[in-house]
């Protein structure tokens, strides 16, 4: 096919989105959805340029669906690969991305449909390589928590690794914190959160900065937040106390509820203790004080 886009869904476990998600990314998609349905598995859609080769992609996507299975993750079947036109792509990729109430006062929305709405502040974000739009279930649950901690207190600087889009770096800046450190090891993910900040008119207090998280050599702050996954706390936990000032606030999110359990319990040991935590779509939020 020369002309069109190729459509490539594929059902996904909660296990399988994030592996996936970053394969479908390397093999040259130009957007990634997850849609789910009442009742059924949550698909991934894909969207690859009409000169791919379709049989190629269904072939590789399935072998990577093996191997996931092989590994022991769950990976439930359905794999299609279909043609579309330029105008149906344009309208499968927008039409997942809509202006989304978040909390009391947050309003994330993409570039073109970011409208003004009275008591909220919209958060304009690019859907593009980068995790983070808020529409995931860990996303929100952070934007959640975030506004409850500066509700209280609002410190003079934060922390997000592992910022993805850089959306949480950026609403801690439209939430009042003067100055934000945005980390991220994806190179892609720095530059996606440059790009986010500046086009938020916060670019003067969020710097965003390419390093892994296990090696960062900063001075501690009243606020971290941290969207990863549990394996990546549970490897960060003896560093989170380093990070975060006493009395000080750490927001850990990418935890599924069923993980939450045994990741508190860890953190807490190095220095903290739970002080709340938010539940959207399966994935938990833990907010923890450090003691």
């Amino acid at each position: 096919m020369t002309g069109g886009y190729w459509e490539l869904a594929v059902a996904v476990s909660d296990d399988a989105a994030e592996p996936l998600t970053n394969f479908l990314w390397d093999l040259g998609a130009l957007g990634v959805v997850e849609e789910a349905a009442a009742g059924a598995a949550p698909v991934l859609r894909a969207f690859f340029p009409g000169h791919a080769d379709g049989r190629a992609l269904e072939a590789r996507v399935g072998d990577y669906v093996d191997a996931l299975r092989a590994l022991g993750v769950d990976a439930p079947p359905g794999l299609r690969v279909a043609p579309v036109a330029d105008a149906d792509w344009a309208v499968a990729w927008r039409e997942h991305f809509r202006p989304l109430a978040v909390g009391r006062r947050l309003l994330v929305a993409p570039p073109w449909d970011a409208p003004t709405v009275a008591g909220r502040i919209t958060i304009v974000i690019e859907p593009a390589r980068a995790f983070g739009t808020g529409h995931h279930g860990t996303t929100a649950g952070c934007l959640e928590r975030l506004e409850a901690v500066l509700e209280r207190k609002a410190p003079a600087a934060a922390l997000d690794l592992g910022t993805g889009s850089g959306i949480l770096a950026i609403a801690a800046a439209r939430l009042g914190v003067p100055r934000v450190l945005a980390v991220d090891d994806d190179p892609d993910a720095a530059a996606a959160a440059t790009v986010n900040a500046a086009a938020n008119g916060v670019a003067d207090r969020v710097t965003c900065l390419c390093s892994d998280a296990g090696a960062l050599d900063t001075g501690p702050v009243a606020l971290v937040l941290a969207n990863l996954l549990s394996a990546a706390h549970l490897r960060l936990a003896p560093r989170y106390a380093g990070h975060v000032e006493r009395g000080g606030a750490l927001v850990l999110g990418g935890i599924l509820d069923t993980e939450a359990a045994a990741v508190a319990p860890v953190v807490c040991a190095h220095g903290f203790r739970n002080a709340g935590a938010t539940s959207i779509g399966g994935w938990t939020t833990l907010e923890l004080e450090r003691t």
